[in-house]
């Protein structure tokens, strides 16, 4: 089994931080990693637990299912479907309240369909993680313009 944890320090409340983050769909805009698009939503909270969210970059699509929502605090989600070499995948991101700013911590488990290059999608998935919680660190939370 293969594990992945990033943490980043966002200069935001922890309300806002999790807005911008849970509304799936605005990642297109704002978090470098492709089109983002709700494939169905979820039952209660159309961004909750049932959303099954698609991330497609550079001609792969992948499917994550959200399995847990905690407003605003905790969720978790697997991958379905998807054209990456991964298995029996589950991340979950924690967003808690610190001085000045909200601690964000994703992390995730799973397993490499190709023995011996768990440590190829471990440095991706990483760079995935970083990369997204870099421009949500950067996002203009509270100022004029700022979307979500």
């Amino acid at each position: 089994m293969v594990s992945v944890e990033v943490c980043r320090r966002i200069p935001a409340g922890r309300e806002e931080v999790w807005r911008v983050y849970s509304d799936y769909e605005s990642w297109s805009t704002w978090a470098g990693i492709g089109r983002v698009r709700l494939a169905r939503q979820g039952t209660g909270n159309r961004n909750g637990v049932g959303c099954l969210r698609r991330i497609s970059t550079g001609g792969v699509s992948v499917d994550e299912e959200i399995v847990e929502f905690d407003p605003p605090r905790h969720l978790a989600y697997r991958v379905v479907r998807g054209g990456i070499p991964i298995k029996n995948h589950l991340g979950e991101v924690d967003f808690e309240e610190e001085e000045g700013g909200t601690r964000v911590r994703w992390r995730c488990r799973f397993d490499s369909r190709v023995p011996g290059l768990g440590f190829l999608w471990r440095a991706i998935v990483g760079l995935v993680f970083r990369r997204v919680l870099s421009a949500l660190e950067r996002y203009p939370f509270g100022k004029a313009g700022a979307q979500a």
